[in-house]
């Protein structure tokens, strides 16, 4: 198994439903959304920052659930997302940033192109079964419970702080 290094990583990448949430949708009944994510998860985002660590939720979903929840976070959101590896390779070119140091959390089929050309493919413990097998790490926690959380604490131990 790659080891992941907080050195080696110039951006980290989320999907939003089924790594910051545990992938459910509720649904009112004048049709507005809302989900449940993990309030570690925002802590974890916020250390990572002070790492300068650059990180970005890519998702298909066009919800405003998305936005707000990386509004808050003080991270970039890209939603509506459909072709997740053309847009990342826009954003890491843009960006000057090397795909193979970009880590992506991603849990289903739609995540696949995308973190099968970066160089830290990370999927949660209830991922599909394609997005585990191209997986480096997989984690304990299952989408929403901390998956974020948990990648902390893996690379800090790496580390060493």
């Amino acid at each position: 198994m790659k080891k992941i290094f907080f050195k080696d990583i110039q951006l980290i990448v989320y999907d939003f439903d089924g790594v910051m949430t545990d992938n459910t949708v509720i649904v009112t009944e004048d049709g507005k959304e809302a989900v449940v994510v993990n309030r570690s998860d925002g802590l974890a985002v916020s250390k990572i920052k002070e790492k300068g660590i650059p990180q970005l939720i890519i998702s298909a979903e066009t919800s405003r659930v998305v936005a707000a929840r990386a509004k808050k976070l003080g991270i970039s959101c890209l939603s509506g997302v459909r072709n997740k590896k053309e847009t990342l390779i826009s954003y890491c070119r843009k960006k000057n940033i090397n795909p193979k140091n970009v880590l992506f959390a991603g849990n289903d089929i739609n995540d696949l192109d995308a973190m099968i050309i970066i160089g830290y493919p990370v999927a949660p413990k209830d991922a599909c079964r394609e997005v585990k097998k191209i997986a480096i790490f997989i984690t304990k926690a299952k989408g929403g419970k901390g998956v974020v959380r948990e990648l902390l604490d893996v690379l800090e131990k790496r580390q060493g702080s």
